[in-house]
């Protein structure tokens, strides 16, 4: 697992295809929302899915780990500040998200940020995809290049509201493809050339 950040930026519907099968627009600006880095696990631990919702899923995403301080910057000096990418799962109660009305429960559970197995650095961010499994089968796929707003846009914007610390996680959105997890299950993010993340899943946490 990575080191504990400072804060973990996740951003919500930045591709078309899982706007569209969660029923939403397209957000005309990146929609932003934090996880607490309590909530952070690494590869091999076990997602626990908690009393309070009956309904946890996966959301397989490309992990961007900030690789120094950006405040307020333009989307060029906001690439240069990539530190490396993560495997990375958002995991979400989202029966809870739409009860609460935001998302801070719903997304902010301990276990809820599985990242690893390792921060790969010096890939280009244009060649990235991430493919999600639940035991075996193949769930999602996105191109990094499908995403509504690009990753260094994404991190250029996030400067303007918040500064980016090295070390910091952005999370940068999950393709359609999204469901439930169960008791047993075996949940993998896979980014090739990065990696590939796996956690066991467990009934009754907190």
């Amino acid at each position: 697992m990575i080191e504990r950040p400072s804060k973990i930026v996740c951003v919500g519907r930045n591709y078309a295809d899982h706007a569209k099968e969660m029923g939403n627009e397209v957000p005309k600006a990146p929609l932003l929302f934090l996880k607490p880095p309590s909530a952070l696990i690494g590869h091999g631990d076990a997602i626990l899915l908690p009393k309070a919702s009956s309904r946890v899923e996966f959301e397989s995403e490309i992990g961007v780990v900030i690789g120094r301080r950006l405040h307020r910057v333009a989307a060029a000096e906001a690439e240069a500040g990539i530190g490396g990418f993560v495997c990375l799962n958002d995991v979400t109660a989202r029966d809870l998200q739409k009860s609460d009305g935001q998302w801070t429960r719903a997304k902010g559970f301990d276990t809820f940020c599985p990242v690893g197995p390792a921060v790969v650095t010096g890939l280009d961010w244009r060649t990235l995809e991430v493919i999600g499994r639940v035991n075996g089968q193949e769930r999602q796929r996105g191109r990094s290049t499908d995403m509504v707003f690009s990753i260094p846009v994404l991190l250029a914007y996030i400067s303007g509201v918040m500064t980016l610390e090295p070390g910091d996680l952005v999370a940068t959105g999950t393709p359609a493809g999204v469901g439930p997890l169960e008791p047993g299950d075996v949940v993998e993010v896979e980014i090739p050339g990065v990696g590939v993340l796996r956690n066991p899943v467990m009934g009754q946490g907190q």
